[in-house]
Parts: structure tokens; C-alpha cells; sequence
């Protein structure tokens, strides 16, 4: 493995942004490497007015098999949750290097212009019974944390762009050839990077959240112990359009671990994350929306005799996204705002 040599590529002063960076369509387009262990992927999700949940992902390498895929997930008000998972092949694929344009066979997903200075997108995706072909249009400018980029030695990275920290959505959703004209409100970035994540990376904790005049999004991650058990935790804050934190100066407390049968792994009650003087934001679990075993993708390693030695070796990876009540306290330019209310955010643990 290469030198060990963790790198956060802030601005500064210190692991958090007195600038922040400019984010142009180049920063949002495809990545390709001729890398074994390269991915990519396009996250695109909508809150729907209707009460339905709807997320795509676009990818160009996915982290299992390292081909292009689409995946579809949708969630219902009463807990339902479809999804489409499909592979393709390399000559299914068509990428930009100049802005947000994909194609994996007939799913697309792309930059299509501008309104009042800020991108707007198009995804159109299809699989099985499900699609949907929805306009984002972002009501505050891409972000990332520093130069977008952690690096964990001179050859293994991760990188991260949010496209549209907060966005409006509208278009049309497709389940079992039903279609209905939606509107809501949306959230898209992207990554990109090289190495083998189960090595690199233990757990991570991402999410965001809204109110009327805030944006908030996170991504608190934790490397494996060869990599120097080592948290990168980026927060980025915006009180209306204009990002007033950009922030990886974070102390995060986990609260008491609580078991769960369908993950078979804990996760934590609660999580809390404050940064000195600017954010105090706690999380309180409600209810799980989703619960994965990851080994159950494994058919041989999910086997009742092969689970418990796998278990010991590698852990208990797992997948979670929660609904939680927050409690929001954000100080800005003196004056300080509270606010309540209910997100959904995710933890995935890899061991």
C-alpha cells in the first residue's frame, strides 16, 4: 500500500474554507481513470409533494463490479420501497468531460442550462417498472468543501461536488406504467475517486436538511484503522443563497448504540454535531426508513454457516437511512436562529 499521507484540500486557515471555492460545470463533468479500482457516480433525489421519495443514481464505474449502472429507488409515505438495480456494458456509455452529461444506454443525466446564474438539470431515468424524468433547478450555487478532495496517499482519493445543495424539482414519476405529473424539492452531487472503499473506508454518517431560510449538508467520515482511523467531517451551511460555513473543524458525539435486526448491526440513537461557535445540530433517530445487510449481497457469505466466521473477519457492514427530529441552533454574524424540524440521513459501516 502506498505511504500513508491523509490530505484534506481546504483553503484555510486551518481544515475549513475563509474562501469559498467557485464551483464550475468542469467540477461537476465525468473523471474517467484508467485505474482498476476507479468509480463514479451522479446522486440525484427528490422530497415529492405527494409525500414520495425518489433517488437515482447515474454511474459510469460503480464500486462493485466497476461498470456503468443505473439504480432507481422509490419510497412510499406507508414505507414501501421499490428500487431497479441495472449493469451495462462499456459501449453503453457516453460521458463529458466538460459539464454534467451522461448517458448509461437510455438513462441520462445532464446540465441543460442556467436560471438566475444557477444550473439546472435533467435526469431521465428507466428501469423495470420504474422512472422518472425530473428538472432540477437549483436555488443556490454547487459547493464543495475545500478543492473537493480527500486524499489518503499518492494514489487513493475520494471526491465529492454538490451540484445543488437545495433545488426545486418538477416533471413526471413512473411506477408500474402509472405516470404522474410531480413537483417537490431535490438535492444532487457527485463523486468520483480511486481505491477499494471497504479497505479505505470504516463508516460514514452523510445527510442533510432544510428550513425555510437554511440549507444544510454533511458528510462525516471515519477511515479504517491502516488508514489511520482518520475522520474527515465537512459541513457546509447556507442561510438562504449565500453559504455562510464551509467547515471541517467538527466535534461529533455519537449517542447510544441501539441494535437492529434486519441491518444485524447497532447504530447510534442519536448523533450531535457542533462546530464551535457557528452550528450545535442534534439528530434524533425517529424510525428507520431503510435497513440493509450488506453481506446479503454476498450469497455465500450470508450463508447461516459461512455468516458467523465472516462476521469475526470483516464485521457487520451495513446500511441505514433514518427519519430523525432535529434540533438546529446556527450563529450568524452575531445573531443566533434555532430551528426544529424533521430529515432523512443516512449511515453506511463497511465493517
Amino acid at each position: 500500500m502506498p505511504a500513508l499521507q491523509i490530505v484534506e484540500a481546504w483553503n484555510g486557515p486551518g481544515r475549513r474554507d475563509g474562501e469559498i471555492t467557485v464551483v464550475g460545470p468542469k467540477d461537476n463533468a465525468a473523471h474517467p481513470s484508467s485505474e482498476k479500482h476507479a468509480f463514479e457516480h451522479w446522486y440525484f433525489d427528490a422530497h415529492l409533494d405527494d409525500g414520495r421519495i425518489v433517488v437515482a443514481m447515474v454511474q459510469t464505474r460503480e464500486l462493485v463490479h466497476r461498470r456503468p449502472g443505473v439504480e432507481i429507488h422509490v419510497y412510499s409515505p406507508d414505507g414501501q420501497r421499490r428500487e431497479e438495480i441495472r449493469q451495462y456494458r462499456e459501449s453503453d456509455l457516453t460521458v463529458s468531460e466538460e459539464s454534467c452529461d451522461v448517458r448509461v444506454a437510455h438513462n441520462t443525466a445532464r446540465l441543460v442550462g442556467e436560471d438566475d446564474g444557477k444550473p439546472v438539470y435533467r435526469v431521465s431515468v428507466s428501469e423495470g417498472a420504474l422512472g422518472f424524468d425530473l428538472t432540477f433547478t437549483a436555488l443556490m450555487a454547487p459547493w464543495m468543501p475545500g478543492r473537493g478532495r480527500t486524499s489518503y496517499n499518492d494514489r487513493e482519493f475520494f471526491a465529492w461536488v454538490v451540484g445543488a445543495p437545495r433545488a426545486a424539482v418538477s416533471g413526471t414519476l413512473t411506477v408500474d406504467g402509472v405516470t404522474a405529473e410531480v413537483t417537490g424539492r431535490g438535492y444532487h452531487d457527485h463523486n468520483w475517486g480511486v481505491g477499494d472503499m471497504k479497505r479505505v473506508i470504516d463508516k460514514w454518517y452523510w445527510g442533510r436538511l432544510y428550513t425555510d431560510d437554511f440549507t444544510l449538508v454533511y458528510a462525516m467520515v471515519k477511515t479504517q484503522k491502516k488508514y489511520g482511523a482518520h475522520w474527515s467531517q465537512p459541513v457546509m451551511i447556507a442561510h438562504g443563497d449565500r453559504i455562510v460555513l464551509s467547515n471541517g473543524e467538527v466535534e461529533m458525539t455519537e449517542g447510544p448504540a441501539v441494535f437492529d435486526p434486519v441491518a444485524d448491526r447497532t447504530y447510534p440513537s442519536w448523533l450531535q454535531i457542533r462546530v464551535p461557535g457557528s452550528l450545535d445540530l442534534k439528530l434524533t433517530v425517529r424510525d428507520i426508513v431503510h435497513a440493509h445487510n450488506l453481506l446479503e449481497d454476498v450469497p455465500l457469505a450470508s450463508s447461516a454457516l459461512v455468516k458467523p466466521l465472516v462476521n469475526r473477519l470483516i464485521g457487520r457492514p451495513g446500511y441505514f437511512r433514518f427519519r430523525s427530529d432535529f434540533t438546529m441552533t446556527v450563529t450568524v454574524d452575531g445573531e443566533e436562529y434555532v430551528r426544529t424540524g424533521t430529515t432523512l440521513h443516512e449511515m453506511v459501516a463497511l465493517t
